[in-house]
Order: structure tokens, then C-alpha cells, then sequence
């Protein structure tokens, strides 16, 4: 083995230790779990049997409606979510990269800070500020002819997901701010030569020169957003909220293990969701790169060439 090969071994043994240990085991503790269901013997009054079930949790996973329901609140969410994170925080990082922005250290400390404060805590904060006899917000709404309830079936998702961008719209505006702060600034200056206002600049050099940075968030975005819990799990306590113990499959899979003690259920959903989260990822990717990929000459077609003048006839003839 070479010296280069006994390098990397040495560099990358440690990284797949630890994926071992973290992620291959549980993911395969929980493959083999949900093979497996618990039976109770005679009329329910003697003990419980581990029975093999094959498919069977997978089955009446899907065939819950509450889990599939699951499904469409992400959807929900990721649709109402992704945008506005983006966008938000795009727009951020482009206003504090730009020449009329002061003071770039204290915004970005500012808008990081909440990131700073754990989910929990931000949750806790919100339900407060969501409960109407609690909450001065809503008082303040009310006395402004503003009723609005946070906790209701209608104001349930956009309530998780103004928590969510509270959170993380400060933690993806520095991502985007970085890799603006990378960006040549040649390219900027030659394009404000040529005339180019703030917007074009933006829009038509800053934006796809980011464009990596972009793809990222998007996708960490998308794979978090599968795994909410904690907001859901916090609000679905607050009075009259209709968030419930099956809003989002990680809701439901934690209900299924915690309160009805159906660890095999639970292990099928959990698998389910992690398949959904790897379909997505490679969805993401694979969009990502076929939008990046170059346009212009196609592999195994030639361009047509210049046209040719036309040969003089030999005798001159037209």
C-alpha cells in the first residue's frame, strides 16, 4: 500500500467509525425491529410474545390514515416554508452585501441570535405568544379588530412555520452572505462599468454565481423539514390546539413507541420517513445538477459549421 493510500485509510477510518455507529447500527435496529410485532396471549390478560410480522407494520402504517395525513402536512409545510426561507434570507444576505448596507456586524449578530436559542425554548416562547389568554400579541391584535387564532386547524401550519423561520432565517442568511462575500468582485465591478444597476447585478450575477450555496439549503432544508418534531410536539400542548399527537410522521412514529408501545409500528414508520427523506435527496440533487449542467454543445452531435461559399462552376456557367 502506498504511502497516499495509507494516508486516506488513516483520514477516513475514523469518519466511517463513527457513520457506523450513529447511523448504520440504528437504521438497522430499527429495519430489523419493525419486522417484529407484540402479541398478547389468551384474552389480553396473560403476557406478550414477540411475534415475526414480516411486512405487516409496514402495511398498517400505510394503511393508517393519520400517518399518511403526516405526509401532506410536510407538504403543506415544505410549500409554505421553503420559499419564504429562502427568499427571506437570500434577500438578506444580498442587502448586507451590498454598498448601502452599515452596520453588517450587528444585523448579522442580530438576525443569527435565535438560531442561538434552542427548538425547545423557541417553542415554548411561541406557544406564550400564540395562547389568546396569555398572550399580549394577540391582545394587541384583538383590540385592533385583528382576531387571528394561531392554535386553530387553519393557523396551525403557518404558526409552525413562522417558528421555524424565526429560527433558521438567520443561520441560512450567514450561509448566503459567505458565499457572496467569495464571490470575485472584478465581476462586479466590470458589470457596474458597463452600466449595470443594483438589481441586474443581483439578479444576473450574484444569484447564479451562489448557485451551489442555493442547492444546499434547499436540500437541508427539505431533510429537516421531514424530521419536524419539536415545534409540533410543543404547540400540540397549548390550549384548544389542534396540532395532535399524529401531525407529522415523527409525531406519530413517537406516539406509536411512547404512548401505545407499539415499538415495531413505530420502527416501520421511522424507516418509511427515512426512505421519503433519501427519495428527496436524490430528487434535490439530481434536479440541482441537471439545472447547473452547462448548455450548449450536446455529447455526440456535431454544430453545424460555417456556411461554405458556393463553388464556381467549372465552365464558369451559372
Amino acid at each position: 500500500m502506498s504511502a497516499k493510500a495509507r494516508a486516506v485509510t488513516v483520514l477516513l477510518t475514523p469518519f466511517f467509525a463513527l457513520f457506523t455507529v450513529v447511523m448504520v447500527v440504528p437504521v438497522g435496529y430499527a429495519v430489523w425491529l419493525s419486522l417484529f410485532t407484540e402479541q398478547q396471549s389468551g384474552l389480553g390478560f396473560g403476557g406478550t410474545r414477540t411475534v415475526f410480522s414480516g411486512l405487516g407494520n409496514y402495511a398498517a402504517a400505510l394503511g393508517d390514515h393519520a400517518f399518511r395525513d403526516g405526509f401532506l402536512v410536510l407538504l403543506g409545510y415544505c410549500a409554505l416554508y421553503l420559499p419564504l426561507l429562502l427568499a427571506g434570507a437570500l434577500t438578506l444576505a444580498l442587502l448586507l452585501d451590498s454598498a448601502l448596507a452599515r452596520a453588517r456586524r450587528f444585523f448579522q449578530l442580530a438576525l443569527f441570535l435565535p438560531h442561538a436559542v434552542p427548538g425547545i425554548i423557541a417553542a415554548l416562547i411561541w406557544v406564550y405568544l400564540y395562547t389568546p389568554q396569555l398572550s399580549p400579541v394577540v391582545a394587541a391584535m384583538e383590540s385592533g379588530g385583528l382576531g387571528f387564532a394561531f392554535l386553530s386547524p387553519s393557523g396551525a401550519l403557518p404558526s409552525v412555520v413562522n417558528i421555524a423561520l424565526w429560527e433558521w432565517l438567520g443561520y441560512n442568511m450567514v450561509i448566503f452572505y459567505a458565499a457572496l462575500q467569495a464571490v470575485d468582485r472584478s465581476v462586479i465591478e466590470a458589470a457596474t462599468v458597463d452600466g449595470a444597476g443594483a438589481w441586474r447585478i443581483a439578479t444576473g450575477i450574484k444569484i447564479p454565481l451562489i448557485r451551489s450555496s442555493l442547492v444546499m439549503v434547499a436540500l437541508f432544508t427539505v431533510i429537516g423539514s421531514l424530521q419536524l418534531f419539536t415545534e409540533p410536539l410543543i404547540l400540540g400542548q397549548g390550549s384548544g390546539s389542534a396540532v395532535t399527537s399524529s401531525w407529522t410522521p415523527n409525531l406519530y412514529a413517537y406516539t406509536a413507541a411512547f404512548a401505545r408501545n407499539d415499538y415495531g409500528l413505530a420502527a416501520a414508520a421511522s424507516v418509511l420517513l427515512d426512505l421519503a427523506a433519501a427519495l428527496l435527496s436524490f430528487a434535490v440533487t439530481r434536479l440541482s445538477a441537471r439545472s447547473s449542467r452547462p448548455k450548449g454543445r450536446l455529447p455526440g452531435r456535431r454544430l453545424p459549421g460555417p456556411a461554405r461559399p458556393p463553388l464556381a462552376h467549372p465552365k464558369g456557367r451559372p
